[in-house]
């Protein structure tokens, strides 16, 4: 069963109209949030939950806000929505990709409330998208991975074959490969974003295998405890991860997701809200890197270092050419940079990933 929490504040607040309804002292603004996972100390879902925390204090009584956990990316998704709307939210955040078709279709029904959807593709009038470049951290922890791995062979612990976690597989590749060319990364893919029990299986089969190094695009930290207790190496994925590994733990790839919702109730707040599809990194401090563990090289960090530097000023870009697939076909020329549009239907893997997308 899904388990509920609300949280309310309670000061003053300036009046704003959204959709036919006006905000003021006594009508404090409602806002939902749909998460896909249990909120837990880590992971995908308790970084929104982070998120969710920050405008309840930055904004106090002007919001009131309420969640729902562990809900299926299904059709159940459209009656915690429907939920949501009953009990009087006038915006609502459904914060997973398989939330996307429910969103829409919600969405339509009820033009005057306000949605915003994460990682998903859609928009509407009423519904906005936001998106990281998580694939900035991903290349800086492949960057790591290059340089400390003694079998030149990487595991990647994946959830569901779409964009998002192919974008993180392929950077992560390509950081390794960009310091060791040698090196190859090796999936194992799962159909579930939470799971510890075979997220752990996973990764342990991927030891098994001859990988030294492993990353995830999972919620819990079940690769990183495998990691610790293998003495390899590991990195954290959405949220630090480091009292589950902390000597396998390198750094942590981690989302600021606050930061965007301060910016969207900001402009609920003032009546200027608009959809968008927002698309934000290192630049806005939507991605933070959580930092080196003692154990890395000075080196390795210097260089590490400097290459987060180049990210966040603009200077180099990820998925740069010469870049090519899988097959060994450029796919990138030299000079070139890949399209925004590419990069975020992104479908095949680089050179240097082992195995087929799963259909």
């Amino acid at each position: 069963m899904n388990r509920r929490r609300f949280l309310a504040a309670s000061v003053a607040s300036p009046a704003v109209l959204l959709g036919q309804r006006s905000f003021g002292a006594d009508t404090p603004l409602k806002i939902g949030f749909v998460y896909s996972g249990p909120i837990s100390d880590v992971g995908w879902t308790h970084q929104h939950e982070l998120g969710r925390q920050l405008i309840v204090r930055e904004f106090g009584s002007k919001i009131t806000t309420q969640f729902v956990e562990n809900v299926p990316e299904s059709s159940d998704a459209e009656r915690v929505i429907r939920s949501l709307i009953g009990e009087g939210c006038k915006v609502v955040f459904t914060t997973s990709f398989g939330f996307m078709e429910s969103t829409i279709k919600v969405a339509r029904e009820f033009p005057s409330i306000v949605f915003e959807h994460a990682t998903g593709y859609k928009t509407a009038k009423n519904v906005g998208i936001y998106q990281t470049r998580f694939y900035e951290g991903a290349f800086l922890l492949g960057v790591l991975a290059g340089k400390t791995t003694r079998t030149n062979s990487l595991g990647f612990v994946g959830s569901y074959p779409i964009p998002e976690v192919l974008r993180n597989i392929n950077a992560f590749t390509l950081g390794a490969r960009s310091v060791n060319p040698g090196v190859h990364t090796k999936v194992v893919w799962l159909s579930t974003w939470y799971n510890p029990g075979k997220e752990r299986e996973a990764a342990e089969a991927l030891v098994a295998q001859g990988t030294d190094v492993l990353y995830q695009n999972t919620d819990s930290p079940a690769v990183v405890q495998v990691a610790e207790a293998k003495g390899l190496h590991a990195f954290g994925q959405d949220s630090d991860m480091r009292k589950y590994g902390p000597k396998a733990e390198m750094s942590a790839n981690t989302v600021n997701w606050g930061v965007y919702y301060r910016y969207k109730v900001q402009q609920l707040l003032s009546g200027t809200w608009k959809s968008e599809d927002t698309k934000w990194g290192m630049k806005e401090g939507m991605i933070e890197m959580t930092p080196l563990n003692p154990g890395v090289p000075a080196d390795l960090a210097q260089l590490f270092n400097k290459k987060k530097d180049d990210i966040v000023a603009g200077r180099f870009k990820p998925f740069a050419g010469p870049l090519k697939d899988q097959t060994g076909t450029t796919w990138i020329a030299a000079g070139q940079t890949m399209a925004e549009e590419e990069i975020w239907s992104m479908n095949r893997y680089v050179e240097g990933v082992v195995g087929e997308i799963p259909k």
